[in-house]
């Protein structure tokens, strides 16, 4: 799909980037190249694979989801600003 020098202009300004006219055949060559390369992307066939998250295979560290008072209500509100009754206190926002 080729770019032409305008549409490398209406991208440059969306992306809030300044180009100078002179630089702007070679940026629309440029975003051809890209998209010329995605479209070679499209061709392969993924048929049966599974995507990855990274290029090497490795399995997340899991543990038990347990839900807990964090062991130190004392040391956590020991930060707040405010803390009544074991409860950060927040001053009232709607009236």
């Amino acid at each position: 799909m080729p770019i032409d020098a305008k549409t490398a202009a209406h991208v440059a300004r969306l992306a809030r980037i300044r180009v100078e006219e002179e630089r702007l055949p070679a940026l629309a060559e440029e975003f051809s190249a890209i998209l010329g390369f995605i479209e070679q992307l499209n061709e392969v066939d993924v048929e049966g694979v599974e995507p990855m998250v990274s290029v090497s295979p490795m399995r997340l560290k899991r543990r038990p989801d347990v839900v807990t008072d964090g062991s130190m209500p004392e040391k956590i509100l020991a930060n707040a600003p405010d803390a009544r009754e074991g409860f950060f206190a927040v001053p009232k926002v709607v009236e």
